[in-house]
């Protein structure tokens, strides 16, 4: 048979050509295969022998934040390390700050290493008594300076800005003489208010406990005589013009050791006591070894307590108006805003009241108010003069 030429062959019926045998087909896939495992393996064993699984990334390293000197010289010496504080009391806290009143301050707030002097207590443990501050007696615990040279005075102060804008002190006295009344001031006022429990109340522990853990800051009531005893007698233990140095001190020990965890004392009433310096004497001296402050309520102009306050060391406030000597809530409340005009004015002031229902409702919607308007509330502690800060 003629072999016919692929040009005569009708259109579409040309030869297959032959397929290439299967063995090579075969070939081309199993190497193909085989890579593609040879990678997938690879890549797991990769991430199997890591030290650490791609769902626990390592943590950052974070660097130490840099101290704020407060003087230019001291910026190139490097802050030497801060020794623990004897007595257990804790050593120096690196605290940060949002504002403070000297150049140290820096835009959005600084780090700065503070004195264990000037550190007050941690608010998650306030109601606990430092036992380096507390000096055993017959009739309780007593407030003392800590061997360290710590004071009551700091240690129990409630931390505040350290801004210099208006601020406004407020303290509520008569806390522990009703249940009611205490229970109800202590739940309601805003924490920047200071609580004054009387020495004639009843639970002060339990109380102070209390006040404590709300992050109040708390001060002593003493009863000293006013004019015309015993006519107006303000209780049990009331300290006297006609009673010795001795006798005095004896009761106001007693006062003292009625609670813990307090920053300073104050009067209850006693015009004729605070104006008589033979009287007043002995007592701002105790005050003063004990690290304690004395807040005046400035109810006489003849009080001795400033004067002496300056010689014995004792931090000093005074008080500048009775905000509910009438128990009507606008006239509480007019009371309060012209607190805030002096504060505004003098840069700080010092209101006082007592825990009636009116007062504290009063206070506790004047406070929210004012915070608004830019005024600070703080401890009595912030607003006192303190002789040994200068």
């Amino acid at each position: 048979m003629a072999e016919v030429k692929d040009i005569e062959r009708p259109l579409g019926q040309g030869l297959k050509k032959a397929s290439p045998p299967a063995r090579r087909r075969f070939g081309a896939a199993a190497v193909a295969a085989t890579v593609a495992a040879l990678a997938v393996v690879g890549v797991s064993g990769t991430i199997a022998l890591r030290e650490k699984p791609f769902r626990n990334p390592g943590a950052e390293a974070v660097s130490t934040p840099e101290v704020v000197s407060r003087a230019p010289e001291q910026a190139a010496t490097p802050a030497a390390k801060p020794e623990p504080a004897p007595g257990g009391g804790g050593g120096a806290k690196i605290i940060k700050v949002p504002k403070q009143e000297e150049d140290a301050v820096q835009p959005g707030g600084a780090i700065v290493i503070r004195d264990p002097s000037t550190i007050g207590q941690d608010l998650r443990v306030a109601h606990l008594p430092d036992r380096a501050l507390i000096e055993d007696s017959p009739t309780g615990p007593l407030p003392i300076r800590g061997a360290d040279g710590r004071r009551p005075f700091d240690v129990y102060a409630r931390p505040w800005s350290g801004a210099r804008g208006a601020r406004v002190a407020i303290v509520i006295g008569g806390l522990a003489v009703s249940q009611t009344g205490t229970q109800a001031a202590i739940a309601r006022l805003p924490a920047e208010v200071t609580l004054a429990f009387a020495s004639q109340g009843n639970s002060i522990g339990r109380w102070m406990q209390q006040a404590r853990n709300k992050g109040h800051e708390i001060v002593m009531q003493v009863p000293m005589e006013p004019f015309d005893y015993p006519n107006v007698n303000p209780g049990r233990n009331t300290l006297t013009v006609d009673a010795g140095a001795e006798e005095n001190l004896e009761n106001l020990r007693w006062v003292l050791s009625r609670t813990t965890n307090y920053t300073a004392v104050m009067n209850y009433m006693g015009a004729r006591f605070s104006a008589d310096r033979a009287a007043m004497g002995p007592v701002m001296a105790e005050l003063g070894k004990r690290g304690l402050g004395y807040l005046d309520d400035g109810s006489s102009a003849r009080s001795v307590a400033p004067e002496l306050a300056l010689q014995d060391g004792v931090p000093l406030a005074v008080a500048d108006a009775a905000i509910d000597a009438e128990q009507e809530r606008g006239a509480i409340l007019k009371k309060l805003d012209q607190l805030e005009a002096t504060a505004r004015a003098r840069g700080f002031a010092i209101g006082m009241g007592s825990a009636f229902a009116v007062t504290v409702d009063a206070v506790a919607t004047w406070v929210n108010e004012a915070r608004k308007r830019g005024i600070e509330i703080v401890p009595i502690s912030a607003v006192a003069s303190d002789p040994e800060k200068g």
